[in-house]
């Protein structure tokens, strides 16, 4: 089986594109399965279920996605290979900019947008800097200087992963992601991998509940600021 990752920011169309990919991919007569990660709540799993493919949801609540992901995406890959998937399509949270769910040996896309701002790939993480593939969405709707800077930005942050225009409305790009997935290597299981960077880490009261403020209720791994002399 083919396991591709899928990360990048809130709302920067992941979904929308890889419904084109899958539809792609199931076309040429692949069986696709789909585990969308999320947080309080999702309905990306109706529309891709709407498109008739099997989609499973984890939804962290509470805790960090990416500890939440990682502890749960061995179970994801056990039930794609249970259930005959050629390709499983795991789909992430992506709720912040320090988000790292890529692993070593699986193929990985960060998906990003043009709307974000020309300055956006340099605040981003490993989430873009590690990918394989990077997608860059919505070109359609800023200038081509905006589009051409935005990418130059990019292959600054992660100078080795090509990038794909895509465009989750037209398809346009969708054949090429499904190119790479159906080149990607197989898995047969994630126990004893090894993510590609750490996970954003904090043990610490805030982590279990605490809601006081104040230097009296942080305790364990905490980072202060460094403000110097104060006036």
């Amino acid at each position: 089986m083919r396991l591709v990752t899928v990360a990048g920011p809130p709302s920067v169309g992941k979904t929308s594109l890889f419904l084109r990919v899958a539809a792609r991919l199931r076309d040429d007569g692949a069986l696709v399965g789909v585990v969308k990660f999320d947080a309080l709540s999702t309905s990306d799993d109706e529309a891709y279920a709407g498109i008739g493919l099997p989609v499973r949801v984890g939804l962290s609540g509470g805790l960090c996605p990416d500890h939440f992901f990682v502890s749960n995406i061995d179970d994801c890959v056990a039930w794609g290979r249970e259930a005959g998937h050629d390709v499983l399509i795991v789909e992430t949270a992506g709720l912040c900019n320090r988000c790292s769910p890529h692993i070593r040996s699986v193929l990985a896309v960060c998906v990003v947008d043009n709307l974000a701002g020309i300055h956006t790939p340099r605040k981003i993480g490993p989430m873009l800097r590690l990918a394989d593939v990077v997608a860059i969405t919505k070109g359609d709707i800023v200038s081509q200087a905006e589009r051409e800077v935005f990418a130059y930005n990019v292959s600054l942050a992660n100078p080795h992963a090509p990038v794909v225009w895509c465009n989750g409305v037209t398809g346009q790009g969708a054949a090429d992601l499904a190119f790479r997935i159906r080149s990607a290597p197989e898995v047969e299981t994630l126990d004893g991998q090894h993510l590609r960077f750490s996970m954003p880490s904090a043990v610490c009261p805030y982590c279990i509940g605490e809601t006081a403020i104040g230097e009296t209720y942080q305790r364990g791994n905490v980072r202060k600021m460094n403000f110097g002399d104060r006036p």
